[in-house]
């Protein structure tokens, strides 16, 4: 029976290659990620839902099955966002107003999870509808940087990110509409990859992605295990755009070596903000690193139109979230006026409220201009090498959704992101 140290040093694949070998059984795994969520999450505040009865439950009953588990992830621990829904737990959205909301279904990629045989533990923490890059919420409370309490995790996937990073499990579920798998990758420590609009499972609701701009998959330690994870969400034929020739099997690809690509470093922010030097110096290391390896690199101005692309993608995020409050308060008789919502997200949905019909076509049609642009900046560099965020990480309480601010709080926002948004409309 493996012990806590040795739970911590296995990633999600080794953990189902021991599973299949017999190595270990899924209780046991299942009883150290609980053990660890027990140990650091009430300092972490990585995970707002708990189902370890459950999980523990599922995973004695996966014990029973004879000669190990069958190929894939079947056993290995993991937990969902809480911008998710999965049948039978709460679904709050990181807000009050859903704080009672239990989820009646499962969502299309929870779904695939839970076919796969993944042992969900619970939930993890996220700001209000995900909507900003630190993970603070009035519902649950700030969920705290494994590596430095006083800093943030990033957001919106931070109570993911915080979990991974701390050990509970090896991998969890995150969605990026903006930067938000991206982004707690980066202030934990993980690797996060966003895959491209389409290519994942779409949501039953369009409205539930941000018409298509947000996209689900996981943050991990290892590489191998964001392969292998792709394989469990990805489509087998397009259903929202068109896809890509794609291998059957990412994790198989993982020690083909490219040569010679066409790597385009942008090392100047869209709006003009001050990149903190720590920040320069790591893209220069990764530029340099990538030409050691044989590439290509060349610097190069901004790729698209931003100002376009960060204007229609605000004016589509505030048209969904008033849908998303909307249709909550709705379901409680309220108005917004009354509704126990964050400051920026009130006035979010207060502008989504306002916006017109043309007001969506013309966002949606700014971003296909855009997404032209890229298209054609493509045709001429295979990879786009960027930062992250402006600066390293913020400290808790820098970025407040709730302050009384909201103009600080907004060139705050913009000072501190600028580069990831754009691909998620592209």
């Amino acid at each position: 029976m493996p012990n806590l140290n040795d739970y911590l040093a296995l990633d999600a694949t080794a953990m189902a290659a021991g599973l299949r070998d017999g190595d270990f059984k899924a209780s046991e795994l299942v009883s150290l990620a609980v053990e660890q969520a027990h140990r650091v999450n009430p300092t972490i505040n990585a995970i707002n839902v708990e189902g370890y009865d459950e999980a523990l439950a599922l995973a004695a009953d996966l014990d029973k099955k004879p000669a190990g588990l069958a190929d894939g992830v079947a056993g290995v621990p993991f937990l969902i966002k809480d911008l998710s829904l999965l049948e039978g737990l709460v679904a709050t959205h990181g807000s009050r107003l859903y704080q009672d909301a239990i989820a009646t279904r499962s969502a299309n990629i929870v779904v695939r999870y839970l076919d796969a045989g993944l042992v969900i533990l619970g939930k993890t923490n996220t700001p209000e509808f995900g909507l900003t890059l630190t993970t603070e919420p009035m519902a649950h409370g700030a969920t705290l940087n494994p590596w430095n309490l006083d800093y943030s995790t990033g957001g919106s996937s931070g109570g993911a990110a915080a979990a991974v990073a701390a050990g509970i499990v090896p991998v969890a579920h995150a969605t990026d509409g903006g930067g938000s798998i991206r982004i707690p990758a980066s202030c934990c420590g993980l690797f996060g990859l966003k895959p491209s609009r389409g290519f994942t499972t779409i949501e039953k609701d369009i409205g539930d992605s941000w018409s298509g701009m947000s996209v689900g998959h996981v943050v991990s330690r290892t590489v191998r295990d964001s392969a292998m994870f792709l394989n469990l969400i990805t489509l087998d034929e397009a259903a929202l755009y068109p896809m890509p020739a794609a291998p059957r099997s990412f994790a198989d690809h993982l020690d083909a070596v490219p040569s010679g690509l066409r790597i385009a470093v942008q090392n100047q922010h869209p709006f003009g903000e001050a990149l903190d030097p720590d920040v320069m110096k790591a893209v220069e290391n990764t530029a340099q690193l990538c030409e050691s390896l044989g590439h290509h690199v060349t610097v190069v101005e901004h790729p698209a139109d931003y100002k376009s692309a960060a204007a229609a993608m605000n004016k589509l995020v505030c048209i969904h979230t008033f849908q998303t409050v909307n249709r909550r308060l709705q379901e409680l008789g309220i108005d917004l006026e009354v509704a126990d919502v964050e400051n920026s997200t009130r006035q979010m949905a207060e502008m989504g409220a306002r916006f017109s019909a043309v007001d969506y076509i013309r966002a949606r049609d700014s971003l296909t201009r855009v997404e032209q642009q890229m298209a054609v900046f493509h045709q001429k560099y295979d990879v786009l090498l960027s930062p992250v965020l402006t600066k390293t990480t913020a400290k808790l309480g820098w970025l407040d959704m709730n302050t009384g601010d909201l103009n600080e709080y907004g060139a705050r926002f913009r000072a501190y992101s600028g580069f990831t948004a754009l691909y998620n409309g592209t």
